[in-house]
């Protein structure tokens, strides 16, 4: 090309590019932005009906729930207990020992004069002499509570003693006579004068005086056993108000 046309060329195709330029910003004129409000909501996207549905919210409460149905449950509605242990129906209530007495005055007169008679006979050594004592008959004196209205009361005793006479059961029995007694039963046909009281007073609840008193009859070993046991196991007699020897007997 020749040097004179090159400028005269760029000239023109710069002019040509400008107007075009200039055209189609006028064809075409700049929109103005859209304020927020105007911007239309999106859609909520369509959910396949096969998916699975997400379930829906409860219902909100009209009302808030008792804070006492909330957390762990009490356990009385589901443990029933007693509100206070009965005993069982054949229970005796706990009851004091009867009064120890060990003044003889204070047993009625028939009492007294059999006892006295019972001590005399022993004294002897003749266990002969206990048998007019031990009230023959019906009624006769309950030796081990085994023996029956045949039974020899005097051959019974007998066999209780650790030597053939019976000498050892008559000192047994002045052994017994020479403590405090106890009246049970008050008021009842089964009123008895007691000896001797340990039969009615547990080893428990003895004092160091009343314990050397029962050492005076039993052993320190059989003494042991009766607090193991909770009881007075040894020999123990009874008399009636009206004076009737009603028992000589041992155990617990």
């Amino acid at each position: 090309m020749h040097s004179r046309l090159k400028p005269l060329w760029h000239d023109r195709l710069v002019r040509l590019l400008s107007i075009a330029l200039a055209v189609g910003l006028t064809a075409a004129p700049l929109r103005p932005a859209l304020a927020l409000s105007d911007i239309p909501p999106i859609p909520a996207p369509q959910q396949d009906p096969t998916a699975p549905q997400a379930p829906e919210e409860e219902e909100e409460l009209d009302e808030l729930p008792d804070p006492g149905l909330t957390g762990i449950p009490d356990p009385d509605p589901l443990i029933k207990k007693p509100e206070t242990q009965q005993p069982p129906a054949n229970a005796e209530a706990d009851e004091p020992p009867p009064e120890v007495i060990y003044d003889i005055t204070k047993a009625p007169e028939p009492v007294r004069r059999l006892r006295e008679q019972m001590i005399e006979a022993a004294a002897s050594g003749d266990i002969e002499r206990l048998r007019a004592l031990m009230n023959p008959g019906p009624n006769q004196t309950q030796i081990l509570m085994e023996t029956s209205e045949d039974t020899d009361p005097v051959a019974a005793l007998k066999q209780l003693s650790g030597d053939d006479e019976g000498v050892e059961i008559l000192a047994i029995l002045i052994d017994i006579l020479s403590t405090g007694f106890v009246r049970v039963d008050a008021g009842t046909p089964n009123e008895t004068y007691v000896w001797p009281y340990f039969a009615e007073k547990p080893p428990a609840m003895l004092t160091p005086p009343e314990k050397v008193e029962l050492l005076r009859i039993v052993t320190a070993g059989d003494f042991a056993a009766m607090e193991e046991l909770g009881n007075y196991n040894f020999f123990r007699l009874g008399i009636t108000p009206d004076g009737k020897w009603k028992f000589f007997t041992a155990g617990d």
